[in-house]
């Protein structure tokens, strides 16, 4: 990491957004991933705190907002911890508050 900062697909593998690095990295290669608003098409993009990072997966829009850095790719619990999830709710009907506590 240089600066607080660090490859996009290497942050991306190293919060389990993706199961592998390639996958990380086509998905930045792709132009469908953006990061502040801005599309990526390098995975050697700079990623720092801070940043939000938005792309479509498995038929939703994933947007996360980078909360820390990894120096190697750990277990759910602590990858978990790297980013703030802002995803929309999914499109099948918005929560209510019974079926929020349930």
């Amino acid at each position: 990491m240089e600066n607080g900062a660090q490859r996009l697909d290497k942050w991306l593998w190293f919060a389990r957004l993706f199961k592998t690095r390639p996958q990380a990295a086509a998905m930045c290669s792709s132009r469908h991933l953006r990061m502040d608003g801005r599309v990526v098409d390098k995975p050697h993009a700079l990623v720092r705190v801070g940043s939000v990072i938005s792309f479509p997966k498995a038929g939703r829009v994933i947007v996360v907002k980078v909360e820390g850095m990894a120096e190697r790719r750990g277990p759910y619990a602590s990858a978990r911890l790297l980013y703030s999830d802002l995803s929309p709710a999914p499109s099948g009907g918005a929560a209510t508050p019974e079926t929020a506590t349930a």
